[in-house]
């Protein structure tokens, strides 16, 4: 009996442990620009469940990604840390993994917020977007795998969602390589068949050797070009459970329902343990959805209506919380990756999202378009209701909130650059721990913002900025998105300055004639670069050439590589 008695109360104690840990849903949207969302002063696209997210909970709004594109900035949110201390900042023209057979992603060696809350007893999932990685030398190795990143359950796109996905909507992957390869092999092609016609014809005597060399060649430069990217809707279009391919290529206007029912079946799942739930989702990046019910309803078109329907998902999700009557003991947490992309525009019109009064979008380093993001937190009867903090938060800070709220403990063998939310969003105090911020373009340092202590301002000191094109234009619309290096941007001396707190457009330079602090400003950010430069160790540049070509042997393959093809149908299987 007395043995029977001491089982017991440690069930209870377990038991009491585990309800009083709050549960997490995580909710990021992808290129969703602030501007977009009503709450954030949009009132022509309706978006009244993130608007009654905000009005049950905390809005941010100067929170920041911690970059301007996807892979870099998930990183970051990910571990609490910049994208270039694991490697993930872009030092050329590729900014973000191309393809899901290649090498680079998420070293192993990276600590997730999903891992240390696994260690706490939380079951964890992923459902939605990763865009860091799968295997690193054989097919089956995961290293980069969100199972291997402390996700007990995966659904969704081990890759992104982009246009390729989608026949008719164009191609995104290194379209001049592709050209290049394509006029290289056809250039080629026509020599061979001249010279076969004139060795025919005994116009000129060309050597067997010779033609079977430029016959190796043609066929090596249609299948350099051929191989990876013309069929780069079934090497990166797919859909992966935990480890299993289970729909290649994936059928992507079904995308969005399989998402919700599958974030759904999790929470369901786990109703009565501790959980996270980090819902990605593909919303709003291109090509757009087209669903029946919210076709043509919004005022701007398909990414209108697709900003509409991404509302009614987040809205689903959180009737599900309360359903289940989760809502008091679950933390809800919607964001953006990084701002829209405004260069995205075809003959219909424009594709991208809309940025609201700030200059910049997706790609445009630390322009605070492409940056400044919708943060809202929701949490009934921990959070107050209704308000609103315009304190500089990052997206980074989500890893050491959600850490120290399941119990667990940050690492100690690493730089982590986020801080602790809870104080700042349950009111106990006014002022952010971010004295400074730094906004990277790929591996350079683009800009950096200061709030000095005791002061509403906030600095932005700009070292360079890129090159819009044509003259005049809010964008990069040469090359469609803007480029971090060479000749793609120009050096600042002295750097830009801007205050935020009274021009949040970065409108107006200051110089040391409008501004009193102008030196100081300079000053205090410099020594604040040199502090943060001492943090930074090498690492293997994981987006390298090397790394982020595409490598027949790493391909998620459903079937017998090369001939992939799969479709989601009776497939059923999941515990976590």
């Amino acid at each position: 009996p007395i043995r029977r008695y001491h089982i017991h109360c440690l069930a209870l104690i377990l038991c009491n442990r585990n309800v009083a840990k709050p549960n997490f849903v995580l909710m990021m949207v992808d290129d969703l620009g602030i501007g977009d969302v009503g709450c954030y002063g949009n009132d022509t696209i309706r978006t009244p469940n993130i608007d009654r997210l905000a009005l049950d909970g905390v809005k941010l709004t100067q929170h920041i990604a911690a970059a301007p594109l996807c892979t870099p900035s998930r990183a970051a949110f990910l571990t609490g840390r910049y994208a270039l201390r694991s490697g993930l900042g872009s030092t050329g023209r590729v900014q973000v993994i191309l393809f899901l057979g290649s090498s680079g992603g998420l070293p192993a060696n990276e600590t997730t917020f999903a891992k240390l809350l696994q260690k706490q007893g939380y079951t964890t999932g992923l459902i939605g977007k990763w865009h860091l990685g799968v295997s690193c030398s054989s097919r089956n190795d995961h290293c980069h795998h969100p199972n291997n990143h402390g996700f007990d359950y995966f659904y969704g796109l081990p890759f992104t969602y982009f246009n390729d996905c989608k026949p008719g909507e164009g191609k995104d992957v290194l379209v001049d390589l592709q050209v290049m390869l394509w006029q290289m092999s056809m250039l080629v092609g026509v020599g061979l068949l001249t010279l076969v016609l004139a060795r025919a014809t005994g116009l000129l005597e060309v050597s067997v050797k010779v033609l079977v060399f430029l016959t190796a060649l043609c066929l090596l430069g249609f299948t350099v070009w051929y191989v990876p990217f013309e069929s780069v809707k079934t090497w990166n279009c797919i859909i992966m459970r935990n480890e299993q391919v289970v729909e290649q290529p994936m059928e992507p206007d079904a995308l969005p329902g399989k998402l919700m029912k599958e974030a759904e079946q999790f929470v369901e799942r786990n109703q009565n343990r501790p959980f996270l739930l980090f819902l990605s989702l593909a919303h709003v990046h291109t090509p757009h959805f087209i669903s029946r019910e919210f076709f043509g309803k919004s005022r701007h078109g398909l990414y209108g209506d697709n900003v509409e329907e991404m509302d009614s998902m987040i809205g689903r999700m959180v009737k599900t919380i309360e359903r289940l009557n989760l809502a008091d003991r679950t933390l809800m947490y919607f964001t953006s990756d990084h701002g829209g992309h405004l260069e995205d525009s075809s003959e219909r019109g424009q594709r991208g999202g809309w940025n609201g009064i700030y200059r910049g979008g997706k790609a445009m380093g630390g322009w605070e378009g492409g940056i400044r993001v919708p943060g809202i937190f929701r949490w009934p009867g921990r959070l107050p209701e209704g308000r609103v903090v315009d304190e500089p938060t990052s997206l980074m800070d989500v890893y050491p909130t959600v850490v120290k709220l399941a119990g667990g403990q940050l690492p100690q063998d690493r730089v982590l650059d986020g801080h602790d939310l809870m104080p700042l969003l349950e009111g106990k105090t006014e002022r952010s721990e971010h004295e400074f911020m730094f906004h990277y373009c790929g591996i350079y340092l683009n800009a950096v913002r200061w709030h000095p202590p005791g002061s509403d301002s906030v600095f932005k000191v700009h070292f360079f900025t890129p090159n819009f094109l044509p003259p005049g234009a809010g964008g990069c619309y040469h090359t469609k998105i803007c480029l971090c290096h060479g000749e793609f941007v120009t050096h600042h001396d002295p750097p830009l300055m801007f205050d935020l707190s009274r021009d949040p457009s970065e409108s107006i330079p200051l110089t040391a004639v409008t501004e009193p602090r102008h030196a100081e400003v300079l000053r205090r950010v410099r020594e604040a670069v040199e502090e943060h430069q001492h943090t930074l160790s090498p690492v293997e540049k994981q987006l390298s050439w090397a790394n982020i070509l595409w490598k027949p042997w790493l391909q998620p393959c459903c079937g017998t590589f090369p001939f992939c093809s799969c479709t989601e149908t009776n497939i059923t299987a999941h515990t976590q």
